[in-house]
């Protein structure tokens, strides 16, 4: 086992992002036994005092499913429509199998604007670092049922299919460990869909051109998120001080492998410098959780708070 593996045994405050590919089988249908596993891996981490969130994708997937649709809609407020269903549906899932395992969740759901804007992001903040001190697991998700930009890819505003939203809240929480959990083990050299002879990358120590040529185009047909969008999440954290480890969902318990330093999936590592000052800053005063600390909530327009 090597240092950089070992030192994740430490993390803390651990951010967990699954997608629409980890929940769902090929035919598009929830992955019952998939989610009660990661349901029970992460109330496990819970229990040992590990503080973790969960990223998650899956609304539009599960809203097509619930409403019997032939297919993922083409148009944006189909789209948003089946998002709302969706995001009903599977936060009702989510709140089934954790609670089988004792734990209470909470729903977040975020858009780019909002993280975007200092006072919202305090309050985001704030609302983190509550439900945790509580002993509640947030589950975050993007507010497709009323931004258009989140659910159009492509777009420079987009969260590309909540890879880079699992960042930006690894970033915001000040997380030790953000896990990518995919339909694919790992960063390799080249798409191992064509490519027989690529080779999985252990570690990533800086991300370079060189790197970004290696990543290729969308995912699978159920998810959006391909290497692009894995690569520029990781960009996100490693900057902000915190490790990233991209792996295959297909066995949520591959967490607690991770946690244990095996070599497991791809590790990009944090980044010392500038990002670790910035990270040290929002941690604000010795003693205190959190990034930010606000002694009475921000509210009104943006400018002017309470």
């Amino acid at each position: 086992m090597d240092n950089y593996r070992s030192r994740l045994r430490n993390a803390k405050r651990i951010v967990v992002k699954v997608g629409t590919s980890t929940l769902t089988y090929d035919n598009g249908k929830m992955n019952f036994t998939r989610m009660d596993k990661l349901a029970r891996v992460l109330s496990d981490l819970s229990n040992q005092g590990k503080e973790v969130i969960l990223v998650t994708s899956g609304a539009i997937g599960v809203g097509v499913e619930k409403l019997k649709l032939p297919g993922r809609p083409k148009e944006i407020r189909e789209k948003q429509a089946v998002a709302a269903v969706g995001q009903c549906e599977l936060m009702h899932m989510y709140s089934k199998f954790f609670s089988e395992y004792g734990h209470i969740v909470a729903q977040i759901l975020l858009t780019r604007d909002v993280l975007g804007d200092e006072y919202c992001r305090q309050n985001v903040i704030n609302t983190f670092e509550t439900l945790l001190e509580k002993g509640i697991i947030p589950i975050v998700n993007e507010n497709d049922s009323v931004s258009v930009v989140e659910i159009t890819i492509g777009q420079e505003d987009t969260f590309s299919e909540n890879d880079t939203l699992s960042a930006i809240v690894a970033k915001i929480v000040c997380a030790d460990l953000l896990i990518i959990l995919s339909d694919i083990d790992g960063f390799y050299d080249s798409d191992p869909r064509k490519n027989s002879s690529s080779k999985l990358i252990s570690i990533v120590e800086k991300i370079t051109p060189e790197l970004e040529h290696c990543a290729g185009g969308a995912g699978t047909s159920r998810g959006t998120g391909g290497m692009v969008t894995k690569l520029n999440a990781a960009k996100i954290a490693t900057c902000a001080g915190v490790d990233m480890v991209l792996t295959s969902g297909d066995d949520p318990g591959i967490i607690m492998r991770v946690l244990d330093g095996e070599n497991i999936g791809t590790l990009f590592l944090a980044q010392k410098g500038e990002g670790e000052c910035e990270r040290a800053a929002f941690k604000g005063r010795e003693g205190q959780k959190g990034c930010v600390q606000t002694e009475q909530p921000v509210i009104g327009t943006k400018g002017q708070s309470a």
